[in-house]
């Protein structure tokens, strides 16, 4: 990273997949709206937005711990991290999985995968060691989904993040385009599809009434 650039947050990823025009209006131009799919969201994240430790089944569990890649300019923080201990060396962690909270079920876009595998970057960077797979708990229905961090995802998550540093830095948003992840959009009153759509459908374009 240049030593100009700042951090962006992991989150930051997720909008940016999700949406290009949503993640320039919030890490951009520093605008965000709650609704009630954001605050049902904030309420998931409420059992680990806490720091806090727990030992169960041979796993020790780190809630909210905070994240970091020099290397990438990423920070952040993990729901959950649970890792494994060398048992001959106990100073030294064998293994670790980000666990990443979700309100709803598992989502058809790769923006949870990838902001998952941004933490797994930054987990590596920090303990010094290659992490596999992570989790993404489904707070509704209380499944456990894996998510393998394989060759594929990895370049996605650096590109993705390269795309987003580019963007960010342009003076000029993306273009507003009406499409489904519009739906329950916090930003959509500020960001306004729809009338994007109407300008495309010529209901502005002068008309000949001879």
């Amino acid at each position: 990273m240049h030593p100009e650039a700042r951090p962006l947050p992991l989150s930051a990823l997720n909008h940016y997949l999700y949406c290009e025009r949503r993640a320039y209006l919030i890490h951009a131009e520093r605008v965000f709206v709650d609704n009630e799919h954001t605050l049902l969201g904030n309420l998931a994240h409420a059992a680990v937005d806490t720091p806090g430790y727990e030992h169960r089944a041979g796993w020790e569990l780190l809630r909210a711990l905070p994240l970091f890649s020099d290397t990438l300019g990423l920070s952040g923080k993990a729901d959950l991290v649970e890792i494994r201990r060398d048992p001959t060396d106990s100073a030294r962690i064998a293994e670790a999985r980000p666990v990443e909270y979700k309100k709803g079920p598992a989502r058809r876009w790769a923006n949870d995968h990838v902001q998952l595998c941004a933490q797994a970057l930054c987990l590596e960077e920090m303990f010094g060691l290659r992490i596999d797979a992570g989790l993404i708990f489904h707070v509704a229905s209380a499944l456990r989904t894996e998510v393998a961090f394989d060759d594929a995802l990895r370049a996605l998550t650096v590109a993705t993040l390269s795309n987003l540093r580019s963007q960010i830095s342009n003076p000029t948003a993306p273009p507003a385009q009406l499409k489904p992840q519009c739906d329950g959009c916090s930003l959509r009153g500020i960001c306004m599809p729809e009338a994007t759509t109407v300008r495309r459908a010529g209901l502005f374009e002068p008309r000949d009434y001879a």
